[in-house]
C-alpha cells in the first residue's frame, strides 16, 4: 500500500505478555479504579490487620485450648457465665436496637429540624458527643447517682417498681448511654447529603409527609441505621467502666461478661477468662456479620 510504514510492534514481533502477578493487578486496578501504590497499601494492610486481629485471635484461641473441650464447655456453659453472656449480649441487642431509633430521631431533629437559636443548635450537636469523650467511669459514677433508689429519677422508678440502677434495666441504660452517639453520627451526614428531589417527586405525586418518610427517606437511610446499630452493640457490648458501677455487679443477675473476666483474671484462672473472651468474640463477630450481610442485601436490592 503507498505509503504504509511498518509499526515498530510488526517489525519486533509480539510484545513480551506480562508477568502473571502484574496482570492480576491490572485488573484489581481496573475493576476499582486508579489506586496508586496498590501493592504497599496491600502490604501495609494485611500487615496491621495480622498484628491487629489475627494474632490476637490466635493468641486467644491457644490459650483457650489449654481447657481442652471438657474444661471449656464447663466453663462456658456454667450458670454464671450463662447469666453473664445473656445479660452482654442480650442487654448489647437492645441498647443498639434503642440506638438505632433514637439515633435516627436526634439526627433527623439536627438535619431537618434545627433550632431558631444557632449557639444552642451547637450546643445540642456538642452534647450528643459528650458520652464519648467523658470517662467511662465517670458517665457510671453519674448514672448511678441519678437513677439510684435515693436519686432524682430512680426515686420515682422505685415507687413504680421498675428499679434501675443495680439492676438490669441500669445495664441497659448505660449500653445506651454510650453507643447513642456513634447511632446519630452514623446516620446525620447521609441524612444530610441526601437528595431532596424524590421527597419533592413523592408530593408532587400526592404522597403524604409519612408516605414519603417511609417509602423514601427509610429505604435510603437503613445501611446507615444498620451501621449504627452496629457500632453500638459493639460499643455496649464490651462496655465496663460505665455498666459496673450501676449494674451492682451480683453474680447471676447484673454481673457482665467483661467484669466476670476481670473477676477470673484476678483469680489467676487465664485459661477461663480467655475462654469466655473467645465466645465474647465470636459472638461479636456473628452478630457484625448478620448486619453487613444484611447491609448487603439492602444495597444489591436497592440497584435492581
Amino acid at each position: 500500500m503507498p505509503g504504509w510504514v511498518p509499526s515498530l510492534a510488526a517489525a519486533n514481533g509480539p510484545a513480551p505478555r506480562a508477568p502473571f502477578w502484574r496482570r492480576n493487578v491490572s485488573g484489581v486496578v481496573g475493576r476499582f479504579g486508579v489506586l496508586p501504590g496498590f501493592l504497599p497499601s496491600l502490604a501495609v494492610t494485611v500487615f496491621g490487620l495480622t498484628c491487629m486481629v489475627f494474632l490476637p485471635f490466635a493468641a486467644l484461641s491457644l490459650k483457650a485450648a489449654g481447657l481442652g473441650w471438657h474444661g471449656f464447655w464447663e466453663t462456658v456453659l456454667s450458670a454464671r457465665s450463662l447469666a453473664a453472656l445473656r445479660l452482654s449480649f442480650g442487654g448489647a441487642l437492645l441498647a443498639a436496637g434503642i440506638n438505632a431509633v433514637f439515633g435516627l430521631v436526634v439526627a433527623w431533629m439536627l438535619v431537618r429540624e434545627p433550632l431558631p437559636i444557632r449557639w444552642l443548635a451547637n450546643v445540642v450537636d456538642a452534647l450528643v458527643d459528650l458520652p464519648l469523650a467523658l470517662p467511662t467511669a465517670v458517665a457510671g459514677i453519674a448514672l448511678t447517682a441519678i437513677y439510684a433508689p435515693e436519686g432524682p429519677l430512680g426515686r420515682w422508678a422505685a415507687r413504680l417498681g421498675w428499679p434501675v440502677a443495680f439492676a438490669p434495666p441500669g445495664v441497659i441504660v448505660a449500653m445506651v448511654f454510650v453507643g447513642l452517639p456513634l447511632a446519630v453520627r452514623a446516620v446525620q451526614p447521609v441524612l444530610e447529603d441526601l437528595d431532596l428531589q424524590a421527597e419533592e417527586a413523592a408530593a408532587t405525586l400526592g404522597a403524604s409527609r409519612w408516605q414519603t418518610f417511609w417509602r423514601v427517606i427509610v429505604p435510603a437511610l437503613i445501611p446507615s441505621v444498620a451501621t449504627g446499630f452496629s457500632l453500638a452493640f459493639a460499643r455496649a457490648v464490651g462496655e465496663y467502666g460505665s455498666v459496673v458501677f450501676i449494674s451492682g455487679n451480683m453474680p447471676l443477675r447484673t454481673e457482665i461478661v467483661p467484669l466476670l473476666i476481670v473477676t477470673k483474671l484476678e483469680q489467676y484462672d487465664e485459661q477461663a477468662a480467655t475462654a469466655l473472651g473467645l465466645v465474647m468474640l465470636l459472638g461479636s463477630f456473628a452478630v457484625l456479620g448478620v448486619v453487613n450481610a444484611l447491609q448487603a442485601w439492602q444495597r444489591r436490592r436497592g440497584e435492581r
